[in-house]
């Protein structure tokens, strides 16, 4: 007679075998089976008890982001299921793989409208790759193994919904499998050597050519930078894929559209090639920087390519190896006008963002503490960064390396994501140092789960850039809205340092630029010490500099508007891309005063 083991443990030993170290989740009625199943597999598999469901799913969907491993999380029937949808979304517009274990009823009082009952599949139909309800407790591993597959086969997020008594029930232990030996990660299609050649040929040509690199670059920065050091060609990223780039590298211009850098923006409007490798960047389409140009595309997947725009030359592969190909056979072009002054254009402007950041006077904005930031954190460090204004600065002013892990909410860009990401990459790195960047208004919708990362010991740092504002939105609406701002700012001040105190994390406030280091030093050394810290920054609540409205040019703008442009954002000595083509012997082929979104 065959040995019996409960249909929750064989599901749990499974989920197991996928790596999975920890699930996020709160308890509830349910739930109780699949408690009581973690109860038995504790020294294999960390329970994380958040303090709201949310929480735990966005957690779950930063988790592959930063390290590549399946997020698993659960959600109660009803209310508890529910608050997990926009970490789900998120996974699914990120296309990073999540389980999402879903309690309900016993099988016997399903359908009977009972307490917290939902016809909970449809609900998760529009988010999951896979979506199923378990229909008897034998099936329950072997359902399971295949949500596992599905959502790290398809990068998405497979969502399974279990009767509460399934878990319980006894099965044959030989009953069940997991397939997770025989999975093995799709091999990228063989690159066609006439694609390669028709993209070489184009390159050869290109007066003016660009790499735009996509997320598909990631783990292939130096190849990128192998290929433009040979076409003397500058580089941007999309905005997620600035830490597989040095900072520091001079060919490197950041990205492009509101949330990016001054050349990124122009350098894209006078290309007239651009090498755009292993991204599906929304704004590409829905703005006019990638118009009238030779567009090169290179992606995995066969359904991107001409998703965004018409190409001229197309290859269907990995992104890396498709650039050490072209690298091969490309043109070891000389220095041109065309990158001279692409260089010039992108010295200026890192001048500008140095100068923001190292001021020693005037009042306190984020610029000073993100220089602290650089000063002071490990060369390795990791960063959840939640969205809005934050995630524009940071990718301005972060110092970023290879070494580091940068994330973010990109597509679905949800706020309150920076907490729940810092939690995970803490979970994943533990050796690593953690920061969490947010805006007051992000961190306000998260904040009680600092007392997670204290309960589990997950020492990091917490910087919440306090303005009093969704400055974000603000700037949204000074662009669009016929009346003055509305709904926007904040009437109440809130003592962030006090409230992480409450929690058991250490608080400080920092209220002008000559407090900074002192601050910093001490956070530092609390996180080493195995702390959590969380700092308020009590900003200014200026707008950064609109990147995709440029009032610059005098060729294009009146000098009194150009000086109350250049004095809003302390941008005196900042140039437009115009007078370094001029300087090179070019003429600009647009107007740069007003770009895409």
């Amino acid at each position: 007679m065959a040995e019996k083991i409960t249909a929750g443990k064989a599901a749990l030993n499974v989920i197991e075998s996928w790596g999975v170290k920890q699930i996020y989740g709160i308890p509830a009625g349910s739930l109780n089976g699949m408690m009581d199943a973690m109860y038995t597999a504790q020294d294999t598999i960390d329970f994380i008890q958040v303090r709201h469901e949310e929480v735990g799913s966005l957690a779950a969907a930063m988790q592959p982001k930063f390290s590549g491993n399946i997020g698993v999380v659960l959600g109660s029937g009803g209310p508890g299921a529910t608050h997990l949808m926009n970490g789900l979304y998120d996974a699914r517009e990120d296309g990073v793989p999540v389980l999402a274990i879903i309690g309900t009823r016993p099988l016997h009082e399903i359908n009977l409208d009972g307490f917290q009952e939902l016809n909970q599949n449809p609900i998760y139909a529009d988010v999951s790759d896979y979506n199923v309800r378990v229909a008897y407790p034998e099936q329950l591993p072997k359902i399971i193994d295949r949500a596992m597959r599905e959502a790290i086969g398809k990068g998405g997020v497979a969502t399974v919904e279990v009767p509460v008594d399934f878990h319980w029930a006894e099965i044959d232990d030989d009953a069940w499998y997991s397939s997770a030996n025989g999975y093995r990660k799709p091999l990228a299609p063989r690159l066609n050597d006439k694609d390669i050649e028709e993209a070489t040929k184009l390159l050869n040509e290109a007066k003016r050519p660009v790499i735009y690199a996509g997320i598909g670059t990631r783990g292939h920065g130096k190849d990128v930078v192998d290929l433009a050091d040979k076409l003397k060609a500058p580089v941007v990223v999309t905005g997620k894929n600035y830490d597989t780039f040095d900072f520091e590298y001079a060919g490197f211009m950041g990205s492009a559209g509101r949330v990016g850098w001054k050349p990124g923006n122009e350098i894209l409007e006078e290309a007239d090639t651009i090498l755009f490798a292993g991204s599906d960047s929304p704004f590409v389409e829905s703005g006019g920087l990638f118009e009238g140009k030779k567009f090169i595309q290179i992606d995995i997947d066969p359904a991107r390519i001409g998703k965004r725009r018409p190409v001229d030359a197309a290859i269907l592969g990995d992104a890396g190896e498709a650039i050490r190909e072209i690298t091969e056979k490309v043109d070891d072009k000389p220095e041109s006008a065309w990158y001279r002054a692409s260089l010039k254009n992108g010295k200026n402007w890192r001048e500008y963002m140095t100068a923001l950041e190292t001021k020693t006077e005037g009042d306190l904005q984020a610029y000073q503490i993100f220089n602290a930031i650089n000063k002071h954190a490990d060369e390795d460090a990791t960063y959840s960064v939640d969205v809005g204004n934050v995630t524009q600065n940071s990718v301005r002013h972060l110092h970023l390396t290879p070494k580091n892990l940068w994330r973010t909410s990109p597509k679905f860009a949800t706020m309150g994501s920076g907490l729940p990401g810092s939690i995970a990459a803490k979970l994943e790195f533990s050796d690593r140092q953690s920061w969490d960047l947010s805006g007051d208004g992000g961190f306000g919708m998260v904040m009680q789960d600092i007392v997670t990362m204290v309960q589990y010991n997950l020492s990091s740092i917490h910087i919440v850039f306090s303005n009093m504002i969704y400055g974000f939105i603000k700037r949204e609406q000074e662009i669009s809205n016929k009346n003055p701002f509305f709904g926007v700012d904040f009437k109440s001040p809130v003592d962030f340092a006090k409230i992480a105190e409450a929690q058991g994390a250490v608080g400080y406030t920092i209220t002008s630029i000559h407090e900074i280091d002192e601050v910093f030093e001490k956070a530092i050394a609390d996180e080493k010490a195995g702390k959590v810290v969380v700092i308020d920054a009590k900003i200014t609540n200026e707008q950064p500099i609109p990147v995709e409205y440029l009032v610059l040019d005098s060729k294009e703008h009146s000098e009194e508007d150009i000086k109350k442009y250049k004095d809003r954002f302390e941008a005196w000595n900042l140039k437009p891309f115009r007078e370094f083509l001029e300087e090179e012997g070019l003429e600009p082929n647009v107007k740069h005063s007003r770009l895409s979104d």
